[in-house]
């Protein structure tokens, strides 16, 4: 891998590897635009199966961090880190000492809690670093701030492709039933939705099934279920060659981020079989604009309102692609593209 051309080509201004051999910290931090503000982005901790596959991934997600906080009109960059590691080798060490690389930033890079980090891994790194977020689970915190914008983004597209003004009797089938997948599921179930879920984890299943009268089934089934919306809240890359031609789903609309396994050759296939595809860094872009929101002490309902209008964003993208012929993907790409760019002729200029 060339790992230079590999950032180029990306756009990225930055990326740090982060060493800590006492502490058994391997780590990368991307900084992918800070054009519109400092760079955003949660910390996640997986077992990579190679440290290529590492680097990949930050530089996917950061970048994707900069598109969604473009689109959710927040003045900030997008950035992200990873954690090399297995979740039971988690120590607070490690945090500790990650929390000190972000240090080394000086407020170039704000941070938080991802996948495989809690709330309580995030404090750890507070202890070397001022520059995290979501320590205050203000509004109910990161996950049900995320799911909110999530099901807004569902109505938003149930009413554009379906002409339905609400969602009460609609199938959802939901992949991935972790903290925004079952915060999800509530809010749904709330407005009368039919739920499918699967995941890898039986006890979360349960939980679903008990608590919003879910429907449980095979994680390879969920994909070809004749329903409505599909809500990918898992991992990324499962929209592919292999998986979109099972869908049924007329709309897919989730959290997980970086949906599509390749980006310009998988938006087209959903296009061209006439699945709506809501961004993933555009629906999901609740939990960004709540630790935004906590940082800055913006009121609880001015915020939840700025979530919320993540259904006026999906449906200003929709019809910007309808309109010049483009996938809601690229659509959201100019969008984001269209603000950055603007912010930095302005900061030019003065």
């Amino acid at each position: 891998m060339e790992v230079f051309k590999y950032i180029q080509e990306m756009g990225h201004e930055q990326v740090i590897f982060c060493h800590d051999p006492e502490a058994g910290l391997k780590a990368i931090i991307a900084i992918h635009n800070t054009n519109l503000g400092p760079a955003m982005g949660g910390t996640r901790l997986l077992p990579y199966a190679t440290e290529e596959d590492a680097l990949k991934d930050v530089l996917l997600l950061s970048r994707a961090m900069t598109y969604k906080a473009a689109c959710a009109n927040l003045p900030t960059g997008g950035g992200k880190g990873v954690i090399i590691t297995h979740p039971e080798n988690k120590t607070d060490a490690i945090f500790q000492a990650y929390g000190h690389f972000v240090e080394t930033l000086k407020g170039g890079f704000i941070t938080g809690e991802d996948v495989n980090i809690s709330v309580e891994d995030v404090r750890q790194m507070s202890r070397a670093t001022r520059h995290v977020v979501g320590l205050q689970q203000r509004y109910g915190g990161l996950a049900p701030a995320t799911a909110i914008g999530i099901a807004c983004g569902i109505k938003a597209a149930v009413e554009f492709d379906l002409g339905k003004e609400d969602l009460k009797g609609l199938k959802v089938a939901v992949q991935g039933i972790g903290n925004v997948g079952k915060n999800l599921c509530q809010v749904l179930h709330e407005q009368g939705v039919y739920l499918f879920v699967s995941d890898l984890r039986k006890e979360k299943l349960e939980e679903v099934n008990r608590l919003y009268n879910a429907t449980v089934v095979d994680v390879d089934e969920i994909y070809s279920l004749d329903v409505d919306v599909f809500s990918p809240c898992a991992l990324g890359g499962i929209l592919n060659s292999s998986t979109i031609p099972l869908l049924k789903a007329s709309i897919v609309a989730g959290g997980a981020n970086n949906q599509l396994e390749n980006e310009e050759i998988h938006s087209r296939l959903l296009a061209e079989r006439k699945i709506l595809y809501c961004p993933d860094y555009v629906i999901n872009a609740g939990g960004l604009i709540n630790v935004y929101d906590e940082m800055m002490g913006v009121d609880e309902n001015i915020s939840l309102a700025r979530v919320r209008k993540i259904a006026d964003t999906l449906m200003e993208l929709f019809q910007m692609a309808q309109e010049c012929g483009i996938t809601t993907l690229e659509a959201s790409k100019r969008l984001a593209e269209k603000r950055i760019l603007k912010s930095k002729k302005q900061r030019s200029a003065s």
